[in-house]
């Protein structure tokens, strides 16, 4: 045990209890109860023991989690600082233990839980998936709203580069999302519609935008015509009515992607319009005018990848006055140019061209890293389909930095892109960009065949095999 540690120490040093207390900072009387088992040990002694003797702070940890479970009755004043201190010494083993013999008397879920809630926002988002994980584990047959926010934050946490991981943990989530506060509903939504964007599964991000408005747009409607006013626990992160704006937006992207320009231009008129929204507050003028701004460049936008070149000139002069919208720009200008076959030199030479990545913030700060992420990727792969179909230099290596990013983020549909590109163009690529290709074809491989995935279809297998 501890004390008996810290007896064989003062013994070691021929130091006197009271020549410890005053190394220490613990009170004598307090020091020698501790010593003869009279007194438990809290948390902030234990802290004090630890550097009087010189030791590492989490360096009786593990012992501690057995002075708290069971060499004493287990009191939530000594396992709450306890679990903070763990969680920020990464120390999740003492976590697991003290977790997983507590939710065997369910009185602590609440606690845990409450506790996670503190440590997520702290940004210790490992400890605190931990106590989620195990929380929900022993509420698993409740449904209640606290499992759903347990499933959200481990929603949220899950997130980032891997596509395939992405992917997992929307499907895991997205029952889960209805059993939400009513606020935490939208952001969820808005969540898992930003996944399912990046992922480009259009048919989910229009279910999940339709659910979006209908919520936000009944939410709304009961704000306004309530006599009183309605008592949440919780806020979304932005006005209601900004939800249902957005859940336009989203849709004219899903009309966008699957080449139905004249239905994107109709949800960007449902956007343009704030006329409705009763809110007259500063906060409502920028929203409303923001939205205003994006269906100005949006309606430019359609109309441009409809085939429309006469507006071009228009768009690059409106996103000209916009830095944070030039990336994004270029991206759907390339993407034209290439699907029409259109020379934009002028614009490429106008414009800086950064191929480093970037997390864009949009209406909602920076919750678009999966966004973000697929936009970049495609816009190294149309960078360089541009250049090698007009014979510029560095084509290939746009499109190898392309297939690398791909790699790292595991977008399989991307890779084969790229490779089905490579192979049309590798008579125009170098010993060297040659050797760089086969090395990330052989990260590829490696990396998928320890998930025992087929990246490539039938018809590219030659290719996959013979590099």
């Amino acid at each position: 045990m501890i004390r008996d540690q810290l007896a064989a120490y003062l013994a070691e040093q021929g130091m006197s209890i009271n020549q410890f207390a005053v190394r220490s900072g613990i009170n004598s009387g307090t020091l020698s109860r501790i010593i003869t088992g009279q007194q438990s040990i809290a948390m902030s002694h234990l802290e004090l023991i630890t550097e009087g003797m010189g030791k590492t702070q989490d360096f009786f940890y593990s012992l501690y989690v057995d002075e708290c479970l069971y060499y004493s009755v287990p009191t939530w004043r000594r396992l709450r600082p306890f679990i903070m201190s763990c969680a920020a010494l990464n120390r999740l083993d003492c976590i697991e233990q003290i977790v997983q013999t507590l939710l065997d008397n369910l009185t602590y879920a609440p606690m845990l839980f409450d506790t996670a809630e503190e440590l997520f926002k702290l940004g210790q988002w490992q400890a605190a998936a931990l106590l989620y994980e195990n929380v929900s584990a022993s509420e698993k047959y409740q449904y209640s709203e606290r499992l759903a926010i347990c499933q959200y934050r481990l929603f949220k946490i899950a997130l980032g580069e891997d596509q395939n991981k992405n992917l997992r943990a929307a499907i895991l989530f997205e029952c889960y999302v209805y059993k939400l506060d009513e606020a935490d509903q939208l952001d969820a939504l808005k969540d898992l519609a930003h996944v399912f964007s990046s992922l480009h599964q259009w048919d989910k991000v229009e279910e999940i935008s339709e659910n979006l408005c209908r919520i936000a747009t009944l939410q709304y409607e009961l704000s306004i015509h309530s006599n009183k006013k309605r008592e949440t626990t919780r806020k979304s992160s932005r006005p209601v009515y900004g939800y249902i704006l957005y859940s336009y937006l989203l849709r004219s992207l899903v009309f966008d992607e699957i080449g139905d320009y004249k239905t994107a231009l109709y949800y960007v008129s449902k956007y343009a319009d704030g006329t409705w929204i009763e809110d007259k507050s500063e906060e409502a003028v920028q929203l409303i005018g923001q939205f205003k701004e994006w269906a100005t460049a949006n309606s430019l936008l359609y109309r441009l990848m409809a085939g429309q070149r006469e507006v071009l000139d228009d768009y690059v002069a409106f996103i000209s006055t916009k830095e944070e919208e030039i990336y994004l720009a270029m991206l759907r200008i390339l993407q034209a140019a290439n699907k029409y076959s259109w020379n934009v030199d002028h614009i490429l030479s106008r414009f800086e061209i950064n191929t480093s990545y970037q997390v864009q913030t949009g209406y909602f700060g920076n919750h678009n890293q999966q966004m973000s992420a697929d936009r970049h990727a495609g816009f190294l792969f149309e960078l360089a389909t541009y250049y090698l179909f007009h014979n510029l230099p560095d084509g290939i290596m746009f499109l190898l930095q392309s297939l690398k990013f791909c790699t790292r983020i595991n977008s399989q549909s991307n890779i084969i892109k790229c490779v089905d590109m490579f192979e049309q163009y590798r008579y125009r690529a170098t010993e060297e960009e040659e050797k760089q290709y086969k090395s990330l074809i052989n990260e590829v491989r490696t990396q998928n065949d320890k998930k025992n995935v087929v990246v490539f279809p039938t018809t590219m297998q030659h290719v996959y095999l013979n590099n």
